[in-house]
């Protein structure tokens, strides 16, 4: 039987979501756990990689058991003997063909801001401490240039197995609220696009907080998507800021 699993997980402590030797990773503490319940060892597939830091609201993931077992059953036995920092939520039946990532069709990303001279405890692991003012109406402003197809060679690692650069952004929004829960002013980007090459995400958001802070203009902003130019880009933010919030498929 084939299974879609949704999980989250709180990424701090974990090298990413790939099985790295000798390291912890989400992807390795799950094929743990379905290698021990299926006695035997199993390939579990993700949706895409995290890196390490990274945090997920709705990781998607899928896995080939031989074992007979429902799908509320299955997921307590995995939770049963996963660590706190993760957890799958919801396990559902699957056609045989559906596979996390080939199947998936498109993605979608926060990147959270502190802003404000105090960090609450509730949001120091998952959100950027920026003091310094923001101009949000010019990072808005700047956001509307990454939507639609590009390369992303200028938003992208340096290393990277990606056959093209080239993707889609379907949305890029900023949304700026206050946080009940850590009594403290939130700024959210939300990017979603057909896929994300490594970094991508957090050299958008850490682009866009230089063009808040005044460092850099729409026109820099064109340039550097148009000519790949890393060197005219903000610098790459901090993991621990990002979460992937979806993934959508059809």
């Amino acid at each position: 039987m084939n299974f879609k699993l949704l999980l989250q997980y709180d990424g701090t402590d974990f090298h990413g979501w790939q099985i790295q030797e000798g390291l912890r990773t989400v992807q390795g503490e799950l094929t743990r756990v379905l290698s021990l319940l299926e006695d035997r060892e199993v390939v579990v597939h993700g949706s895409g990689r995290t890196d390490a830091g990274v945090h997920a609201e709705g990781q998607v993931a899928s896995v080939e058991l031989k074992r007979d077992i429902g799908p509320q059953k299955l997921r307590n036995a995995i939770n049963g003997n996963l660590p706190a920092d993760v957890r799958v939520l919801f396990a559902d039946e699957a056609p045989g063909d559906f596979h996390a990532r080939y199947s998936a069709r498109s993605k979608s990303y926060c990147y959270r801001i502190l802003h404000g001279s105090v960090v609450s405890p509730f949001w120091a692991r998952y959100a950027l401490p920026e003091a310094r003012a923001l101009d949000l109406e010019r990072m808005r402003e700047c956001a509307k240039s990454f939507i639609g197809e590009h390369d992303w060679t200028a938003f992208s690692a340096a290393q990277s197995d990606a056959e093209s650069r080239v993707r889609k952004v379907l949305d890029c929004d900023i949304e700026d609220h206050w946080s009940a829960v850590g009594r403290c002013h939130l700024i959210e980007i939300r990017v979603s696009a057909n896929g994300f090459l490594r970094y991508m995400v957090r050299s958008i958001a850490g682009t866009l907080l230089a063009a808040g802070r005044g460092e850099l203009d729409e026109q820099t902003l064109q340039r550097a998507i148009d000519e790949g130019n890393r060197d005219l880009v903000g610098p790459t933010a901090p993991a621990h800021g990002l979460t992937l919030r979806s993934v959508q498929y059809d």
